[in-house]
């Protein structure tokens, strides 16, 4: 509740404040030992959890919604993820390739708990269903309201409640989609992901479709990477 009344007091705070917490978790994740790439992980789901529950009642728009295109979107952008997320349209590549850095000493630890704690491991298990469960039910809901319910509209004004969801704005709608695309290793897939998730919000005039795709995808990639053991997409 204390949360909540916080949050009621600025739209703008509402739709920053949890994203921000989120991420901020985040970079915290192996700065603390190998273990605590996981462990980080599994506070900010949790946390996620009640964030989530706090501002349901504060942004209205922050509902889920079915449709045929948000099924078609969200496969459809797994799909292309999993074909472009590598070599020169990753990060990684990228900046060294441009000369703009160094390749690392050591490569960055990977996201595997099979190795941190043995493959097949039940605390193995409990670390690859909380990403999965996490990144389909929490990420959707927390980056949508930040990219599309604030970050887009305030682009086009700072008084962003009073710029419509439907409204199609060429400037807010690539910007947003460079930022969504650059906080991803796989830039060129994040930033076609942001422009698909963008066209939906736009079509269906809520937040909601857009919800749901973002999930389907993050759902599939979840699958792709303990199936085919592709984890440097996480």
């Amino acid at each position: 509740m204390f949360l909540r009344k916080a949050l009621l007091i600025s739209p703008t705070l509402a739709r920053i404040a949890p994203f921000v917490i989120f991420v901020l978790l985040t970079s915290c994740q192996g700065r603390f030992g190998d273990a605590s790439l996981y462990w980080f992980y599994l506070l900010k789901t949790l946390l996620g959890i009640w964030m989530i529950w706090e501002l349901r009642p504060v942004i209205q728009e922050m509902r889920w919604a079915f449709s045929v295109e948000a099924v078609v979107v969200g496969v459809a952008v797994f799909a292309m993820w999993v074909a472009v997320g590598h070599g020169w349209f990753t990060q990684s590549v990228l900046w060294v390739k441009l000369g703009v850095s160094h390749a690392p000493a050591t490569p960055a630890t990977v996201w595997n708990p099979n190795l941190q704690f043995g493959s097949g491991s039940a605390m193995a298990w409990l670390f690859i269903v909380t990403r999965i469960l996490g990144s389909t039910f929490i990420v959707p809901p927390l980056e949508e309201v930040f990219y599309r319910s604030f970050l887009y509209r305030y682009i086009a004004s700072q008084n962003f409640m009073a710029v419509p969801l439907n409204r199609f704005l060429p400037l807010p709608f690539i910007g947003t989609a460079l930022i969504f695309g650059f906080s991803h290793n796989e830039w060129l897939a994040g930033i076609l992901c942001g422009m698909a998730y963008q066209w939906l919000v736009i079509r269906k005039n809520r937040l909601g479709d857009a919800m749901t795709a973002h999930a389907i995808t993050n759902c599939l990639l979840g699958i792709w990477v303990v199936w085919r053991g592709a984890w440097n997409f996480w």
